[in-house]
């Protein structure tokens, strides 16, 4: 296989993979939330080397300090008056 088609597929891929990323974030906002809290979980239990643990860290879901009902983005403000 030529370097350059390699190229092309790896970049298709990328942006593919970028493109579900962004839909699975919009649609589907508490499944990701709990996928990202399961992966930090298992990269930061105790024994795990420092660069893992640091990793989950950064991987972890910010946490949510409203307890709202959906657990998705936190950008559920106050919603604006209605115009009659």
């Amino acid at each position: 296989m030529e370097t350059g088609l390699l190229l092309q597929y790896l970049i298709v891929a990328l942006a593919v993979l970028a493109s579900a990323w962004v839909v699975l974030k919009k649609q589907f906002p508490g499944t990701v939330r709990k996928a990202r809290g399961a992966l930090a979980l298992g990269l930061l239990r105790s024994g795990r080397p420092g660069w893992r643990q640091s990793l989950g860290r950064r991987i972890a879901p910010p946490a949510s300090g409203g307890g709202g009902a959906c657990g998705g983005c936190d950008s559920c403000g106050p919603t604006p008056p209605k115009a009659h």
